[in-house]
């Protein structure tokens, strides 16, 4: 089997679920045209959220530009490797106060559910168009948000990098071996609960009872 499909008990996933996965080998080439970054902006933009109220501010940091300069100055050793190479990467803002002051009043008490749809909507839209994208939160946040200019108001999340795979050879073994290692998930037992919290939901079953272990 595929290691990068899903395991055993997500056969009837529908695409681009199935094939979604999250590489770290780009190729550094490859870049995307304005009209396919707008489709992927586009995809947050009609993400659903509380009330219409769309919490979510994206910046787009294509490689060459000023913004995407800031975001790789800012990258964890861990993640310096591998997100610069990229074709692009859209870093999630969440307004989640109303004014700049930190005892101000929430703007939404779901934005950060609300950002998190719209950044699924991307990954799901970048395979539909036969792009791979990772999402990543190793970054200096507040260095970050210092360099774009981020309000008070708002609070940086995380980073989705997305692009085209690349040669393993062309990056440094640690990068390469990220992408060899098979995805697995925890059982639904351990978080699917039918009732009160740890009952696990039993497909057929009773609450409460003996779960399956497949994921």
């Amino acid at each position: 089997m595929d290691q990068h499909a899903p395991q055993p008990g997500a056969e009837g996933l529908a695409e681009p679920l199935r094939s979604r996965w999250s590489p770290s080998v780009y190729d550094d080439s490859h870049r995307l045209t304005s009209e396919e970054v707008e489709t992927l902006l586009r995809a947050a933009q009609w993400a659903p959220s509380r009330g219409n109220s769309q919490p979510w501010t994206f910046f787009v940091c294509e490689p060459g530009t000023p913004q995407h300069d800031a975001l790789v100055a800012t990258l964890t050793r861990g993640n310096a490797g591998w997100v610069p190479r990229a074709s692009l990467v859209l870093v999630s803002a969440a307004h989640v106060r109303t004014a700049e002051e930190p005892e101000s009043e929430q703007a939404s008490p779901f934005a950060l559910h609300d950002v998190g749809q719209a950044a699924a909507h991307v990954t799901l839209q970048a395979r539909a168009m036969g792009l791979h994208a990772h999402q990543f939160a190793g970054f200096d946040h507040d260095a970050l948000a210092e360099a774009l200019g981020v309000p008070a108001t708002h609070d940086l999340l995380a980073g989705i990098a997305v692009g085209v795979l690349g040669d393993p050879e062309d990056v440094d073994e640690r990068t390469a071996a990220r992408d060899d290692r098979d995805r697995v998930r925890r059982p639904l037992a351990e978080w699917a609960f039918a009732g009160r919290f740890g009952d696990a939901w039993i497909a057929g079953g009773a609450a409460g009872g003996v779960a399956d272990s497949q994921p």
